[in-house]
């Protein structure tokens, strides 16, 4: 495969700097997430949240102007037509991901759900993996822009660390439901796992399309 193919924007360096940035809010989105859920279990909704709900809810903003200065320089500069499409879904698709991970955090704030003791440790470690699975589908773009011989290997991880949060969710839900908390509780408790657990799903259907569209930038 010829380096020409390889880079997508080589030549345009602007809108690859511009795609850079943006592909950086999404994953310091996902790392704030993760801070954010781990100090929520540790200390509680109060202090220190409320500044990480700030920090995230500017780092999806900025992502937000990018993606739309993105599309707008995409059109205008009649740039990358026959990719175009794709490369528009995939922003958009990644940008849901960041906005996903702001909401979440944020009725976690709002909500304040009992994580206990017994469960913090998988928590923390399902809302790790989630984060991974978002960030290989964000290193898969990346790839996708620059190498695309290198898609792959990121989309084997994004696969990976889904499956991880299936399963520690699933013995979360388990270990919550034979507790002896109320049904209420165990239902607010369920209802974040789920989430938690969305944000990888979510990231697994955003690598499953970047497949499709490196297959088709290949041809």
């Amino acid at each position: 495969m010829k380096t020409s193919k390889l880079a997508l924007f080589s030549k345009t360096k602007t809108m690859e700097g511009l795609i850079d940035d943006f592909l950086d809010q999404v994953s310091n989105g996902g790392m704030k997430f993760e801070q954010g859920i781990a100090t929520y279990i540790d200390s509680g909704a109060e202090g220190h949240c409320k500044d990480l709900v700030l920090q995230l809810r500017r780092i999806e903003g900025e992502g937000n102007r990018l993606r739309r200065t993105i599309e707008v320089q995409l059109h205008t500069e009649m740039l990358i037509p026959d990719l175009r499409g794709d490369v528009l879904s995939l922003m958009e698709d990644l940008n849901h991901l960041l906005g996903l991970a702001e909401d979440i955090f944020l009725a976690v704030t709002v909500e304040c759900p009992a994580v206990e003791e017994p469960y913090q440790a998988d928590f923390k470690l399902m809302t790790s993996h989630a984060v991974k699975t978002l960030e290989a589908a964000v290193l898969g773009a990346r790839a996708f822009f620059r190498n695309l011989s290198a898609v792959h290997d990121h989309l084997n991880k994004v696969g990976f660390h889904e499956e991880e949060v299936d399963q520690i969710a699933t013995r979360l839900k388990r270990a919550i439901f034979a507790s002896d908390l109320g049904l209420a509780d165990k239902m607010h408790l369920r209802y974040f796992v789920d989430k938690i657990d969305s944000l990888a799903d979510e990231a697994e259907d955003v690598g499953d399309w970047l497949a499709i569209y490196s297959i088709k930038r290949s041809m």
